[in-house]
């Protein structure tokens, strides 16, 4: 079986199928298979409601999550639930006192089945598909899959550095990543390595060119521009301009056994911050046990093992 961030399966035909009759529900009960369905509401004692037109469904507060029966977990990852896709296993069906048939649901397990079958086989340097579900300063949260949720450090964003993930991503973007380190159930994840070595990125550009960039830092020596998430110049220092701002440049030259860029600032603009793009990956396989960023012939070795501890 093949496990997906939410939001996933909620449109596939064979999650509607299985959520068009009582039947069809009891035959996924059978399978235990996972299911999708919109949370409408979450009633005053943190219990989950969906609503399959012929019954509803309800998933109890200690079923919403891994974590929340043993109080590791807030109760805010249920409440933020409402109005999304969650994922989980049919358990039982159940009679309230008006006689009315609600289906018993767990989030919990569904998430469980994840990890002891999926999860739990990653290995480092394998590539996974995520969702980001929300960002903080230090890093990007993302779901790997059924909801269960990884950490991308910001250093490990791109090579680029960065002020805060949004500059980044957006909520709900779907994209790649691949395991930096597991402990425990625990992953951490990293980016920067699919988004493409030094040489990969520097063959977009030529010397003579004028292109846009942003202003990543200011240093006494000079000021760095990203051309790219995972490649950067160094332009000589001028005044009035500041991080942040977009930049035309004129690439003076490009030097692979450096690992360097020369560029001269032509002008500096500030603009509303938009919506980031989605990323452009470079590296396209499942796994990877080594990347090397910098070039074979550059004075600096510059590289990511993927070793298992």
């Amino acid at each position: 079986m093949n496990f997906y961030p939410e939001g996933h399966l909620i449109d596939t035909f064979e999650n509607r199928a299985s959520l068009e009759s009582p039947a069809a529900l009891s035959e996924a009960m059978r399978d235990n298979k996972i299911l999708e369905a919109r949370a409408i509401m979450c009633d005053s004692d943190h219990n989950l409601i969906v609503d399959f037109g012929f019954m509803r469904g309800i998933i109890p507060r200690e079923e919403g999550a891994i974590g929340i029966r043993e109080g590791n977990v807030r109760d805010i990852a249920i409440i933020s639930r409402v109005n999304r896709p969650v994922c989980f296993l049919v358990q039982d069906f159940i009679r309230d006192n008006e006689g009315r048939i609600t289906a018993l649901l767990s989030r919990r397990a569904a998430q469980e089945k994840c990890q002891q079958e999926y999860i739990n086989s990653l290995s480092t340097g394998d590539v996974v598909d995520a969702r980001v579900t929300h960002m903080e300063p230090f890093g990007v949260f993302v779901d790997i899959g059924c909801g269960v949720v990884s950490l991308i450090p910001i250093d490990a964003i791109s090579v680029s550095r960065i002020e805060h993930p949004r500059e980044r991503f957006s909520v709900g973007m779907d994209i790649r990543a691949v395991v930096k380190s597991k402990e425990n159930d625990r992953v951490t994840l990293s980016h920067k390595e699919l988004l493409g070595t030094w040489e990969e990125n520097a063959a977009n550009f030529s010397p003579g060119e004028t292109v846009s960039g942003i202003i990543r830092s200011i240093e006494s020596y000079g000021v760095f521009v990203e051309l790219t998430p995972n490649l950067a110049g160094l332009a000589e220092v001028r005044e009035n301009i500041s991080p942040g701002q977009q930049a035309s440049v004129f690439i003076k030259n490009i030097l692979p056994s450096r690992m360097k860029i020369k560029l001269i600032i032509i002008d500096t603009f500030d603009t509303e911050p938009e919506k980031p793009a989605p990323p452009e990956y470079y590296f396209h396989g499942s796994h990877m046990d080594e990347f090397v960023y910098s070039p074979e012939e550059s004075e600096k070795y510059v590289a990511t093992k993927f070793v298992e501890l």
